[in-house]
C-alpha cells in the first residue's frame, strides 16, 4: 500500500481537540493498514517522531431507510453506515503537526 493511501483524513472533534494538548493527533486511516504503515506515513508526510499508535475499528450504525413504511428494527436494518479505522498518534514531545494548529 502506498505511503499516502493511508491516511485518508484528518479528524477534526471536540474530544481530538483537547487531546491535541497532550500531542495526540487522529486520522480516519485505511481499513488494511497497520500500526506500522500509520507511523511511516505520518513520520514521512508531516516530519515528526512518532511515539505510539493506538488504532481502533469504528463500528458500522444502522440507519433509517427515509423511504422505508416499516417503523422499528425492520426499517434500520435495511441501511447501515460503512464502518472505518481510526488511528490516534503521539508524537515526540516539542514537535506539533501543523495542520492542525489554529484550528
Amino acid at each position: 500500500m502506498h505511503i499516502y493511501e493511508v491516511l485518508k483524513r484528518p479528524l477534526q472533534t471536540e474530544k481530538m481537540t483537547y487531546l491535541r494538548d497532550l500531542r495526540q493527533y487522529a486520522f480516519e486511516v485505511d481499513d488494511r493498514a497497520n500500526k506500522t504503515q500509520v507511523k511511516e506515513a505520518v513520520e514521512t508526510i508531516f516530519k515528526v517522531n512518532v511515539v505510539s499508535v493506538h488504532m481502533m475499528n469504528q463500528p458500522a450504525k444502522r440507519r433509517r431507510n427515509p423511504r422505508s413504511r416499516q417503523v422499528g428494527k425492520k426499517a434500520q436494518q435495511k441501511m447501515r453506515s460503512a464502518g472505518w479505522k481510526k488511528a490516534i498518534v503521539t508524537v515526540q514531545v516539542g514537535q506539533q503537526i501543523e495542520m492542525f494548529e489554529g484550528v
